[in-house]
């Protein structure tokens, strides 16, 4: 039902199963989609810059930015190496960081800035230190970046999805999709559709007066008590 015909949306990430749901949905929604499909190499500003100016030179405009580059590795803490710390905090919170920026400059009023955080920035599992410590801190530079991009009408949001299906993830996991299941009072896994409806909505015009806020997209699974 969210008409965004004439809109330019960049989707960093959308290789990934999360990144092609979000790049769907907006394409449903009539929106121009502009996927970048890797994650920052290299000088991650200078990369970042580029990626939003050959979205801006091919298309004259940009509306809408969905910061959706991110890997999850599993790392047990006592033995993570700085590097692999690093690695994670590059590509999860620089990265986004670099492309927000770039694209800022371009975004006139009404612009929308999402990023893909995760219910692990406030709900961390075991051996994802690196990665629930970047997504916590992606929340707060979205909260941070409202703040500071808010009076020039740009807003700036995070998504924090759950648990979201894949191929084969119930065959490499399937005690970690059964737990869910029974955990998550909707009973289900998330769809990369769901995190897109999510994007679009906080895109459009519906959301204008939202902004750093995180949405979190879970099936109800932090709704329930752990104690």
């Amino acid at each position: 039902m969210i008409d965004l015909r004439g809109r330019v949306v960049l989707v960093t990430g959308a290789g990934g199963t999360i990144g092609a749901g979000i790049s769907a949905r907006f394409a449903d929604a009539g929106a121009v989609v502009v996927r970048h499909l890797g994650r920052a190499d290299g000088d991650l500003r200078t990369d970042a810059a580029r990626i939003v100016d050959e979205a801006v030179a091919r298309h004259g405009r940009l509306d809408a930015v969905v910061n959706n580059a991110g890997v999850q590795p599993v790392e047990p803490l006592p033995d993570m190496t700085i590097e692999q710390w690093r690695s994670v905090v590059d590509t999860n919170l620089t990265g986004p960081f670099a492309v927000t920026q770039a694209a800022a400059r371009h975004l006139g009023r009404g612009g929308s800035i999402t990023h893909i955080a995760s219910i692990e920035g406030s709900h961390p599992a075991p051996g994802h230190a690196h990665y629930a410590a970047s997504k916590a801190a992606l929340i707060m530079h979205a909260r941070a970046a409202a703040l500071e991009y808010g009076p020039r009408g740009i807003r700036v949001n995070t998504v924090s999805p759950g648990l979201v299906a894949r191929p084969g993830i119930e065959e490499q996991w399937p005690e970690g999709v059964a737990r869910w299941q029974a955990a998550a009072p909707l009973g289900r896994l998330g769809t990369p559709e769901d995190i897109g409806n999510a994007c679009v909505f906080l895109a459009s015009d519906l959301a204008s007066w939202i902004t750093g806020h995180d949405l979190v997209v879970d099936g109800g699974v932090t709704a329930r008590p752990t104690w």
